[in-house]
């Protein structure tokens, strides 16, 4: 018993270290806002530490676009919260969120001063493009899965309709996100409903 007490202690407390090493390194790292945080935090979440597949990922996403305010706080209270409850959402948002904070206020003055430089022009223009090559390699992966999930057409066809209507009909973000949302809900439950039906040819009638 006191062995295997002590081991879920260390258990619980290597998980709330993976939690606020991943968020402190995806807070201090994450450069340009909440979606260039996004593939940082997938790579913790499901590569690094294995706290998600994929698919929960994308979902977890959706649902975090569809819903007010940053999304990489909300993602880091989510991933805090499904490890170690409220008291890990706690920790999680606060080690992603106090890095950031503490350098704002420490650098304001040498951000004012600077903020006419060429050379820290230079270096927002370095980094820009590492954030677009993150955020294209993200939407090839889910690219993929819409691909093997919904096939070629499909696919093609809601992506072009995704693109109607946040480029031509200017809906916001979350209101396309919860439409296809529902989409995805209807489909997979009629697809499901499909399979579980009992195949009667060459059966009894």
């Amino acid at each position: 018993m006191g062995r295997q007490g002590g081991h879920n202690v260390k258990s619980n407390q290597n998980k709330y270290v993976q939690l606020t090493a991943s968020m402190f390194r995806t807070g201090v790292l994450g450069y340009g806002g909440g979606p260039s945080v996004i593939p940082l935090i997938r790579h913790d979440a499901v590569t690094r530490y294995d706290w998600l597949n994929d698919d929960e990922f994308g979902e977890t996403l959706a649902i975090a676009n569809a819903l007010p305010g940053p999304i990489a706080t909300k993602m880091a209270a989510y991933l805090g919260y499904k490890l170690k409850g409220v008291r890990g959402a706690i920790v999680s948002v606060l080690a992603h969120i106090l890095p950031s904070c503490i350098a704002m206020i420490a650098l304001l003055s040498a951000v004012n001063y600077l903020s006419g430089s060429k050379v820290i022009a230079g270096m927002i223009a370095g980094v820009s493009p590492v954030i677009a090559v993150m955020l294209g390699l993200m939407a090839y992966e889910f690219a993929q899965k819409t691909y093997k999930g919904l096939g070629k057409w499909l696919g093609l066809i809601l992506f072009m309709l995704a693109l109607l209507l946040l480029e031509v009909l200017h809906l916001h973000p979350a209101i396309v996100i919860v439409i296809f949302l529902a989409y995805g809900t209807i489909h997979y439950r009629t697809l499901a409903k499909f399979k579980s039906k009992p195949n009667n040819k060459g059966g009894t009638p």
